[in-house]
């Protein structure tokens, strides 16, 4: 009976490691390969987003932005934020300094079925609470468009 309590609990505590290291929030290795958006760039210092940033869309993403921004189950989307170079005259991507990810996902009840997912500069997960970090913006700015921020537009270079 001890033994059965004993694993019972062993699995309790290792079920919240367990969901995050699930593989629908793991950084798909072959973003890169994804289109690319233009550059854009944030030089209000006040934002979260101060900086460079570029948006990668796989193709299920690349299709919801041609619709409209109505994007099918399974749809990523990846940015990649870069710090802003002091001292150049016009704005000069720096260093990488995080990456987020956006995955439609209809389980994901509580962020409008999108799974929100945040790295470092180096990939590894953040611990970003994507209710409070993310999701407050993408409803107050895009619930008309899917709670997507970013359109087509984007990706005309």
């Amino acid at each position: 009976m001890n033994k059965i309590a004993a694993i019972t609990v062993l699995c309790l505590i290792s079920l919240p490691t367990a969901l995050w290291a699930d593989s629908s929030r793991s950084l798909p290795r072959s973003y890169h390969s994804w289109q690319k958006s233009g550059r854009k760039v944030v030089t209000d210092k006040s934002s979260l987003f101060y900086g460079i940033h570029f948006i990668y869309a796989d193709k299920k993403a690349m299709n919801g932005y041609r619709a409209g921004n109505r994007f099918a189950e399974g749809s990523s989307i990846i940015i990649e934020h870069f710090n802003i170079k002091e001292g150049s005259g016009s704005p000069v991507e720096g260093s990488k300094n995080m990456i987020v990810m956006m995955r439609k996902d209809k389980r994901m009840k509580t962020t409008g079925g999108w799974l929100f997912a945040g790295y470092g500069a180096d990939g590894a997960p953040s611990g970003l609470d994507p209710v409070s970090t993310c999701f407050g913006c993408h409803q107050k700015d895009a619930a008309q468009k899917d709670y997507v921020i970013s359109t087509i537009n984007d990706f005309k270079k």
